[in-house]
């Protein structure tokens, strides 16, 4: 009678062991008993977890920025009997930036946050309406040589801005956007420092 208590015993033991460990380590060796934590936290992240506020600032100054970019781009490709430089030089401005006001807006509609800011907030380098229209009237080398002048403002604007995010965003996309912001537009900034000294 003793042997088969001994084996019952033995089992119940190694029953409880094993319940035991298996309670202990089911929250960590087991997370796909929690998919619905883990699809949460991910839709979350999507929607928002993953920003901060230089974030949202970041995007919702530098899409009407970059609009008014694209706009002195646009007035500049209308002229006729430019420097081939400055042609080349608005499309490559147009071309980089209408992507990237695309890619901000998107982020902000998952963010859920506004593609405008409230209120009024002063951005470096935008030019006023009168710097638009002189923009507009100019015409040949006074048009080239106002467009670089006012472009290179407006860079510099952006790069300042873009520079903040980097120190104080969260989001990585963001981050990354801000840092080539910075790259290209440094360099565009010598390019076009570089062109009006010839003109």
């Amino acid at each position: 009678m003793k042997k088969p208590l001994i084996v019952s015993t033995t089992v119940v033991a190694a029953m409880i062991a094993l319940a035991g460990c298996s309670t202990g380590t089911n929250a960590d060796s087991m997370p796909g008993m929690d998919h619905g934590t883990a699809a949460t936290t991910t839709q979350s992240s999507a929607t928002g977890a993953d920003n901060n506020a230089a974030d949202t600032m970041f995007a919702q100054m530098m899409i009407p920025h970059h609009v008014q970019a694209v706009e002195m781009s646009d007035i500049m490709l209308a002229k006729t009997d430019l420097d081939p430089a400055i042609m080349t030089l608005a499309t490559d401005i147009k071309a980089a930036q209408d992507p990237e006001i695309k890619k901000m807006t998107a982020w902000l509609t998952g963010w859920a946050e506004p593609t405008a800011m409230a209120g009024d907030h002063s951005m470096g380098g935008m030019m006023t309406s009168a710097d638009l229209d002189k923009l507009n009237a100019a015409q040949g080398t006074e048009a080239g040589k106002l467009f670089l002048t006012q472009m290179i403002a407006h860079h510099e604007g952006a790069v300042e801005m873009a520079k903040a995010e980097v120190a104080d965003g969260k989001n990585a996309d963001a981050v990354a956007l801000a840092k080539s912001i910075v790259a290209s537009q440094e360099a565009e900034i010598k390019e076009m420092k570089d062109l009006l000294a010839t003109l």
